[in-house]
């Protein structure tokens, strides 16, 4: 670290999304210094889903080869009602697609890699492991942290930090803040069972199951022949005996019989979860910006958790890049807060409709599933009902920075503040995707004949697709996109402005409030 002790970013929080904004930084050549409560990654499986969105996220940093090498793809799943089958579920997939919809891995392989490729980047990432932040004083040119390590206890000062420190953060108690939502009173137990099994990779629900009469039980496979288990235990359950292994052991051992999971098994992890709907109102408070479980937590059921705090990380690392380079005003960051908190309130939306279906939270709700499964054994037209993956992708139609819409006819689908629609390209007779160009600059989008006479700047990059180029369409391009012929998109692949012609004076208005 340059300069005795400052540092542009301070980050509080060494887990998968501190550690990715750190990743995201360096590749902007932005440094940071990551502080981590613990001596290394974390134990237990706890989140294991990675979506497809997370899959572009980690390719920005170079992250996605080692996640698809150990990583277990899938795409849908099956739900039963006691012993029989309720629903079988394929999420939205095409063969060309970069990234399958979902894999599964475990968090400590996922904060692994990220970690590995922060090595790369010696000299602007420095993670101080077995250190936690215990106070913070704030100015309106920066925040003194002051952080206990192993050696003692010592002042960094940064220009910004961010609280990437868990669901109990730390700078969150410092700052006084508080979560405000709701929170379930239904407990999970949560299992990893290390066990051989060819059974195909996919999500499993059970409810009422004769194995665990009464409760609801989820099963992923994961990497390393490791099962994760999570069930449903009863209200008058106490949580302290409920994860005790005597308790937890003939519950698994009597649902695997039930499945004809026969091959020899070992418990690795227990522990117990309670679905929770809670935000901050804010996510930048001074120099002090919130991400991911620090800034809002999110139920389990859909996998919105780790991957909306990768999203976090996407958002914010351009952006402080841009202030911190100067390119941009502070005013930038308050955009942050307003997209995440946005995107945090629908998760929260879609969680809870799951959580209610998945953990009842009252007479009323476990009423309503009790026929909703019932009717669902020879009705399927309430079958989708079961499936707590009901969401659509993330969008920022009311961020304060889209552009006023020059092609409104051009559809919805890659409209200002819509993610820009993946497509298959070809470049020298080699698959590429669009998403390939994202992550760092800004991406100028021209298709056709024509492209904008933009001077080569730093901070945008000019991708012209039509007759003769070097990249051309497979035939997805003009169909997700529509009519308009030059884009503006978002480091983070979120489309910023569109015009139904070539418009070089509008886009370089459009750069040149970014700096660029």
């Amino acid at each position: 670290m340059s300069q005795g002790d400052r540092v542009p970013v301070l980050i509080a929080g060494g887990g998968p999304v501190g550690l990715m904004l750190a990743l995201l930084l360096a590749r902007q050549s932005i440094a940071s210094v990551t502080v981590e409560a613990d001596a290394g990654y974390c134990e237990g499986s706890r989140a294991i889903c990675m979506s497809r969105r997370s899959l572009e996220i980690l390719a920005w940093g170079g992250v996605d080869g080692p996640v698809l090498e150990k990583g277990l793809p899938w795409s849908g799943g099956r739900s039963y009602y006691g012993d029989r089958e309720v629903l079988h579920f394929e999420m939205p997939h095409e063969p060309s697609q970069r990234f399958v919809p979902m894999v599964n891995i475990q968090q400590y392989y996922i904060e692994e890699y990220i970690d590995q490729a922060l090595r790369e980047h010696a000299g602007l990432a420095q993670v101080l492991w077995n250190s936690r932040v215990t106070g913070l004083r704030q100015d309106g040119e920066g925040a003194t942290v002051t952080v206990q390590t192993p050696e003692g206890s010592r002042e960094l000062r940064a220009g910004w930090v961010v609280a990437c420190d868990g669901g109990r953060s730390t700078v969150r108690e410092l700052l006084g803040l508080s979560l405000k939502g709701m929170q379930y009173e239904g407990r999970y137990v949560i299992v990893d069972i290390r066990q051989k099994s060819r059974r195909a990779t996919e999500r499993l629900a059970w409810f009422d199951p004769p194995s665990n009469p009464g409760s609801t039980l989820l099963m992923h496979r994961q990497p390393d022949d490791v099962w994760r288990i999570d069930y449903q235990i009863r209200d008058d359950e106490d949580p302290a005996e409920a994860v005790k292994p005597e308790n937890v052991l003939p519950r698994v051992r009597s649902h695997l019989a039930m499945i004809g999971e026969d091959e020899p098994w070992e418990p690795l992890w227990i522990s117990i979860y309670n679905a929770k709907c809670l935000t901050l109102d804010n996510y930048r408070h001074g120099r002090v910006l919130f991400a991911g479980d620090a800034a809002h937590l999110v139920p389990i059921f859909g996998v919105r958790g780790l991957n909306s705090g990768l999203d976090d990380a996407a958002n914010l690392a351009w952006k402080l890049a841009a202030v911190l380079s100067n390119r941009a005003g502070e005013a930038l960051l308050d955009s942050y807060s307003q997209e995440r908190v946005a995107a945090a309130r629908m998760n929260i939306a879609y969680g809870a409709k799951s959580t209610e279906f998945m953990a009842p939270p009252d007479y009323g709700f476990e009423l309503l599933r009790q026929a909703t499964l019932r009717l669902a054994l020879r009705e399927e037209g309430v079958r989708s009902l079961i499936n707590p993956r009901q969401s659509e992708p993330v969008f920022y139609r009311d961020s304060a920075l889209n552009l006023a819409d020059g092609a409104p006819d051009a559809g919805a689908q890659a409209a200002p503040g819509m993610p820009a629609p993946e497509c298959e390209l070809s470049e020298g007779g080699r698959r590429r995707h669009l998403t390939e160009w994202f992550g760092k600059d800004f991406t100028v989008l021209a298709i056709g004949d024509e492209a904008p006479a933009l001077a080569s700047c730093q901070g945008a990059q000019l991708l012209h697709i039509g007759p003769g180029t070097a990249v051309s369409d497979s035939g997805q391009l003009r169909e997700r996109y529509g009519q308009a012929r030059l884009y503006l998109i978002r480091p983070d692949g979120y489309v910023l402005a569109r015009w139904k012609e070539i418009d070089t004076q509008a886009l370089r208005q459009a750069l040149a409030s970014f700096g660029i």
